[in-house]
């Protein structure tokens, strides 16, 4: 939603722009993401809030993300099944071999171990930069950026740069809504963002690197803000948030497990006194096997 204002709307809500209110029905949503130029109410928050929906405060398009409420999901099962993939060597492993199949279409001998696996990676990237630089005829000199001088970076580095942050952005929005933790990363690991670098690395040579290259080779005067334009093309074409949350679901073994049903609620520990007169939240205990 971006350029209106996000309010409670009768019994639901609505999304005012101008004098056109579009309904949002609140009981059949998971996520809303709030671009450039919305504003949200203070009720309306409540609202989502009371309908376990998360809230993503994004950049134009869902481009980028800068703040998540809590929410997505009641249940922890997802989480608990990440937690048990990354705790067991033997079946972290599994989830790096499918994650490096799922790129490179090419399949892992069992003994390959996982720092061999990411050595292949860097391999593999790098043949993806200098097919990229022989296509849109941009010189490369290899991946090089200096974080505390962003302007000493050459046109290619800082477009890479920018069209990766981008795609961190809606990687990160799509693993919060699910349910998943952002810090249990597979071949990442250490960092509290390791997983969404490793499902932003999952499209990097289909989405970001063309769309990097292709934007240095025009040379345009604000590289940043046409990187993020493309970025935003480009994830709509691919329909990246359609294929988000399947392609986890492959990557980390469970195909099956590519939706939620709306009336899973196991894990759910209080009731925000949804209907209450007043108004006001009850805070009621609702853990199986207490009286």
């Amino acid at each position: 939603m971006e350029m209106g204002r996000l309010d409670v709307e009768a019994d639901s809500l609505g999304f005012h722009q101008g004098d056109t209110v579009v309904p949002v029905p609140i009981d059949q949503l998971g996520v809303v993401m709030l671009g450039p130029g919305s504003t949200v109410t203070h009720a309306a928050i409540k609202s989502l809030s009371q309908n376990n929906c998360l809230i993503a405060w994004t950049g134009q398009d869902g481009v980028r993300l800068y703040a998540a409420s809590i929410g997505g999901t009641y249940s922890a099962r997802r989480l608990i099944r990440q937690a048990r993939l990354v705790s067991d060597d033997e079946k972290r492993l599994e989830v790096a071999w499918r994650m490096y199949r799922f790129r490179f279409n090419e399949v892992i001998p069992p003994v390959v171990s996982l720092e061999s696996i990411r050595g292949m990676e860097g391999i593999r990237v790098r043949r993806a930069y200098a097919k990229a630089s022989q296509e849109y005829g941009v010189e490369w000199k290899g991946r090089h950026y200096d974080q505390k001088d962003w302007s000493k970076g050459d046109p290619i580095n800082r477009a890479l740069s920018a069209a990766n942050a981008c795609l961190y952005g809606i990687c990160h929005a799509g693993i919060l809504s699910a349910g998943y933790s952002s810090a249990l990363g597979f071949v990442h690991t250490g960092k509290m963002l390791s997983f969404v670098y490793d499902v932003a690395d999952l499209y990097k040579t289909e989405l970001t690197i063309p769309v990097a290259f292709k934007v240095a080779a025009a040379n345009p005067t604000d590289l940043e803000r046409q990187v993020r334009i493309e970025c935003r093309e480009a994830f709509y074409e691919f329909k990246l948030l359609e294929r988000l949350l399947p392609d986890i679901a492959e990557v980390l073994g469970v195909s099956d497990d590519i939706g939620e049903s709306p009336d899973e609620f196991e894990g759910r520990i209080v009731t925000l006194a949804i209907g209450t007169e007043d108004g006001s939240f009850s805070w009621e205990p609702e853990r199986s096997g207490e009286g």
